[in-house]
């Protein structure tokens, strides 16, 4: 085998691995099911390819460049006193900087259009979901059903959801990515996302934010189905034996792994805000099994930020 064809053969081994290890890869962000990840995934889509606009001709003239001016190549312009192009630098200066007027307005534009806080425009009432990241389990609570679920979540198809999220542990993140709107869990503070799943199926949910020993298994099951299906759901949950009540509770914030699903009949009520006011000292209650703090009361990330400014 000469040398040309042993290349052509490394480079087409090269390219059969690389499709082959690509075979295996989920990216489930530019497979989005709900309008909030579409809406993400054609933000991801235009950004990458205005960038690419700038990065495609600068690695193929970078590679042009090389191999004209090679140093076998005598037949190259050979010009030792030149030093400046106002045309190139015309070019190499006006296209980034349209390129980047057009991001930064597309960028302005979608951060107001996917605030996380923003409730989605519907003529159906949206359900609450408050989720409580441990370690290194999910806990979703359903105020409006007083049932309770850990490692899965159901919603019914093109209903928006209202999250309500906080952790009682380490600061997390909570992303369903074939939804959309990655957002933090912080002790202490509720934050805010809402979401909707406009086709049924079943999204792997995860933290993104490292948090321990544990962190790689924590996942969750995000289920959308029918309104039928998401009522058997809830009439499943109810059949269960179990009540989150506050030893419950207590005992689930111990640090375990790989926990099975497992559901709740019924809630402590005011659970959700004891678990962020258990933080709070003197402005709330310190013990998970008082009262439940006033919702008004409990700080979200944007009143922390407006008491920073």
């Amino acid at each position: 085998m000469n040398k040309r064809s042993l290349v052509s053969a490394l480079r087409w081994s090269c390219a059969g691995l690389a499709v082959l290890l690509l075979s295996g890869c989920n990216l489930d962000v530019l497979s989005p099911k709900g309008d909030i990840g579409m809406q993400e995934k054609s933000l991801i889509l235009i950004a990458t390819g205005l960038m690419l606009l700038v990065v495609v001709p600068v690695i193929a003239m970078t590679l042009i460049f090389a191999w004209r001016y090679r140093s076998t190549n005598t037949k190259a312009t050979y010009a030792p006193k030149w030093s400046h192009s106002t045309a190139i630098e015309a070019v190499v200066w006006t296209i980034p900087c349209i390129i980047i007027a057009i991001l930064g307005t597309i960028t302005w534009r979608s951060t107001h259009a996917l605030d996380p806080y923003k409730p989605l425009a519907s003529q159906v009432k949206p359900i609450t979901i408050q989720a409580v990241s441990m370690d290194w389990k999910w806990v979703f609570i359903y105020p409006d059903y007083g049932l309770a679920s850990v490692n899965e979540l159901a919603m019914p198809t093109n209903v928006p959801v209202h999250f309500d999220i906080t952790s009682d542990s380490v600061m997390n993140a909570f992303f369903i990515p074939q939804l959309g709107s990655q957002i933090y869990a912080m002790a202490g503070m509720k934050t805010q996302l809402n979401l909707i799943a406009n086709q049924p199926g079943t999204f792997a949910g995860l933290s993104s934010n490292y948090s321990g020993a544990g962190f790689s298994d924590m996942h969750f099951t995000a289920v959308a189905t029918s309104q039928q299906g998401f009522q058997d759901w809830i009439n499943k949950v109810k059949a269960s034996p179990l009540n989150l009540d506050a030893p419950t509770y207590h005992a689930l914030t111990q640090p375990s792994e790989k926990v099975p699903v497992t559901y709740y009949a019924n809630v402590k009520p005011g659970l959700f805000d004891s678990i962020i006011g258990q933080y709070m000292g003197d402005m709330q209650m310190n013990k998970i099994g008082t009262e439940p703090a006033q919702a008004s009361a409990i700080p979200s990330n944007n009143d922390h930020a407006k008491a920073a400014e």
